[in-house]
């Protein structure tokens, strides 16, 4: 339960530090979507528990401020996350270029699923796709820059959980 709310945690202040990046690019017509960030470090921290739990509300989160029917993201996050929680195995975890390129690919991945469910309610033409291209290019390039601080945060405040938890034992045993 410890790692899932401090998961969570980091999950909600990613969402909220998104929505502020969102609303200052705005009025270039650029959108940064940042899914893969959302499942990547949680399906691949080691011995942590209730990864999945996080990115689902993580995904609710967005659900909430975002307008797409309630639980699109928090069920491509909770499949994004069984994804990479299969492949954990046969990766090198503690690695920040595996990191990024696992995040890189499911960003893609996560990005183009959501786009696609998204173009079936709105009428498309082509700018459209020129502009889903650009969103995809600059999501893609902030995820490459913001991977490490965020898997350093979460590992972080998974740690802290755990101070705080072992401090609670001693303390009240």
């Amino acid at each position: 339960m410890r790692s899932a709310l401090a998961f969570t945690f980091t999950l909600f202040l990613l969402a909220s530090l998104l929505a502020q990046l969102n609303h200052a690019i705005s009025g270039w017509g650029v959108y940064v979507w940042l899914g893969g960030l959302f499942v990547t470090h949680a399906a691949l921290a080691p011995g942590a528990r209730g990864g999945r739990t996080a990115a689902f509300l993580g995904g609710l989160f967005l659900d909430c401020t975002a307008p797409v029917t309630f639980g699109t993201h928090a069920l491509l996050f909770a499949a994004g996350y069984t994804l990479v929680f299969r492949l954990r195995d046969r990766v090198a975890r503690d690695e920040n270029t595996t990191r990024i390129v696992l995040a890189l690919v499911v960003n893609l991945v996560l990005f183009l699923v959501f786009s696609f469910v998204q173009s079936r309610q709105i009428p498309t033409s082509a700018t459209f796709w020129s502009r889903t291209a650009v969103d995809l290019l600059c999501s893609q390039v902030l995820v490459v820059l913001i991977t490490p601080w965020l898997c350093a945060l979460q590992a972080r405040t998974l740690d802290l959980a755990d101070t705080f938890a072992a401090a609670y034992e001693r303390r009240f045993g």
